[in-house]
């Protein structure tokens, strides 16, 4: 049987999410949920608990039993309320799928995700047509990276550079008033888009993060501890934000576990390492005593209250979107949803739109060359200009104006109040 483009199929819909939690991924969910509970040709929503490991496992749920306002909290959590996996299926595993699909009678499959989840929307896309298996399989994205392509920016990116953002402004609160070098090391593999959102916060041109590292410019050691040594002499002081995915000139990453996924991604700092090894560098060359490393790790990806409100819409209107289109469009089949900005004069605004699952499978995204700084170790306006209408309103920190007393004004009252009395 082939698909026929002129009249959507009638049966189950099967969402499921994939690979790292954000902030905003249940929203996405939500999103496809209530849009698809709309449509007459979808008979039933189902969702798959840990993605394709629980399409495999049969391990499903049905949405038609949730109330609104479970559905309404659910949306409003951060990490992914189904569960998540990283899950590559083997071409014996897809048979498995089908077979699972055919028993529920599954004709609309939508996977929340990144690159991988893109990828493995596109191999189950494939084998359907393969196999002469009407169904509409569309890929809703997700990642805190920003490293999709095609797309202007991603759902969950927003929610996790606030947080990148915030904790950045805090963190140079915190090195002004107790002086030295404080080191974070962010996620970021291939696109330093989540440690480029470090000097987002910054309003005075002293405030850190003072240097910004990501993997799209080789690291040197060498000139890394000549810039910290630099901001020493100048400041007393050096806030430093790190991507985790930082190679050398070689292209290799300064450091990781040696682990690798189901997808062939290696595993970077998760351990912490490179904060410590960074930060044993500059203990060493520069003898500066007061030297800290944090690795933020998990903690950007689903923290409470930090969601940026810009990011949670986009999120649930990009999975009621995806679903729109599988359900009306008569030429659109599959594919995944993307986003292009439509904001004139300063003001900030998007469209959404169907690519290619090809496209966005697999392959990643890099920070754009005009939002890295001259000198490699830093953003430039433009990219300030890109990401700030994404995180929200940050909140602005109070400075003293920092008048200082003359020493001759005091001892003008000293003396003044030691002097005899008239008469």
């Amino acid at each position: 049987m082939k698909p026929n483009a002129s009249k959507a199929p009638r049966g189950v819909a099967l969402v499921g999410q994939s690979g790292g939690p954000t902030c905003v991924i249940n929203e996405s969910l939500v999103g496809v949920v209530r849009e698809a509970l709309r449509h007459k040709q979808i008979t039933a929503v189902y969702g798959a608990l840990h993605g394709i490991q629980g399409i495999l496992r049969q391990e499903l749920i049905d949405f038609g039993s949730e109330k609104a306002k479970t559905l309404d909290q659910v949306a409003a959590t951060p990490s992914a309320a189904l569960g998540s996996v990283r899950k590559k299926p083997t071409p014996e595993e897809c048979a498995d799928i089908f077979d699972v699909f055919r028993a529920h009678n599954v004709r609309y499959f939508f996977y929340i995700g990144g690159n991988d989840s893109a990828e493995t929307a596109s191999i189950i896309n494939r084998l359907a047509a393969d196999h002469g298996y009407e169904l509409r399989v569309c890929h809703i994205p997700k990642t805190i990276d920003n490293d999709l392509l095609v797309t202007d920016h991603c759902p969950g990116y927003g929610s996790a550079a606030r947080f990148v953002a915030l904790a950045h402004v805090g963190d140079n609160l915190d090195n002004r008033a107790l002086r030295g070098v404080k080191l974070n090391v962010i996620m970021g593999r291939h696109a330093g888009f989540l440690t480029a959102a470090a000097g987002l916060g910054r309003v005075h041109d002293d405030d850190g993060p003072h240097l910004i590292y990501v993997p799209e410019v080789p690291f040197d050691v060498e000139r890394f501890t000549g810039e910290v040594d630099g901001y020493l002499k100048k400041l007393n002081r050096c806030v430093i934000a790190v991507s985790e995915g930082i190679a050398g000139p070689d292209h290799q990453p300064v450091l990781t576990t040696g682990e690798k996924d189901s997808h062939g991604n290696v595993q970077l700092s998760g351990t912490g390492a490179l904060g410590d090894y960074l930060a044993g560098l500059i203990k060493s060359r520069l003898n500066v005593s007061r030297v800290r490393a944090d690795t933020f790790g998990y903690l950007q990806r689903s923290f409470p209250t930090v969601v940026s409100p810009v990011d949670a819409r986009e999120a649930r209107a990009v999975g009621a979107f995806g679903v729109k289109m599988m359900v009306t469009s008569r030429e659109v089949l599959s594919g995944s949803v993307a986003m292009r900005r439509t904001g004139k004069q300063g003001r900030y605004g998007v469209e959404y739109f169907i690519t290619p699952l090809e496209t966005v499978a697999k392959k990643t995204r890099s920070l754009d060359a005009r939002f890295i700084a001259p000198s490699g170790s830093d953003v430039t306006p433009a990219f300030v200009r890109y990401a700030l209408p994404l995180i929200g309103e940050l909140p602005v920190a109070g400075r003293l104006r920092g008048k200082r007393v003359r020493q001759r004004e005091v001892e003008a009252r000293q003396a003044g109040a030691t002097a005899p009395a008239a008469g």
